[in-house]
């Protein structure tokens, strides 16, 4: 008996235990997901013009508010792995699977803004030693995942005027943290199926 409840109290130790160290599972469980956002980005690809314009007749800037599908590869890897490096792994394989796919945007809007994308969600994680993995922190990893998707196309676009600028680091900003907590509710979904069990976040389950 006194065995047996060394061997639950030490499971349970190491199951709360968190650890940056990468495991098999850990990179497999990236690559899927890269892979699943990487088809979801190529086929929003297909179908974007149309909304964007539209959004764009608005106010131009107003389009930002569709980056969302385009930014949430970063955070939702990140919050389900939580390890270093997963927003930019994720974030970069499905850019890179985006332009192997082919599409309209080529190797800068594709791959070059996936990979600053992802380092965008990575310094909110990192600012916080990749320890939180809440609401907050992963509507800033959108957020900031956001703001270089917008710094990109502000680069790319010299025409932009400030207005126009302004209002698309705006809504950049706004669809990330909105797309954000879409991932958060995914995570905490696929937790309550016990998918998750292997990973720090299938146990935890609060959500603030």
């Amino acid at each position: 008996m006194a065995e047996n409840m060394d061997d639950i109290i030490t499971e349970k130790t190491a199951a709360t235990k968190h650890s940056n160290r990468w495991r098999v599972v850990d990179i497999v469980v990236a690559a899927i997901i890269a892979v699943a956002s990487g088809v979801i980005f190529w086929g929003w690809d297909v179908v974007c013009e149309v909304p964007l314009n539209a959004f764009r007749a608005l106010t131009p800037g107003f389009e930002g508010l569709l980056n969302g599908f385009w930014l949430f590869a970063a955070p939702l890897a990140a919050i389900i792995v939580r390890k270093p490096g997963a927003a930019l792994f994720a974030e970069t394989l499905a850019a890179f699977l985006e332009l192997t796919l082919g599409n309209q945007w080529g190797v800068g809007g594709s791959l070059l803004i996936g990979i600053m994308q992802g380092l965008g969600a990575e310094i909110a994680f990192a600012i916080f030693m990749y320890r939180k993995w809440n609401i907050p922190v992963t509507m800033l990893a959108g957020s900031l995942a956001g703001v270089a998707c917008a710094i990109y196309y502000w680069l790319t676009n010299p025409a932009w005027g400030p207005l126009q600028v302004s209002i698309y680091f705006i809504t950049s900003i706004i669809s990330g943290a909105v797309f954000a907590v879409v991932c958060c509710l995914l995570q905490r979904a696929l937790a309550a199926t016990g998918v998750l069990d292997r990973f720090e976040s299938g146990r935890a389950r609060e959500l603030v």
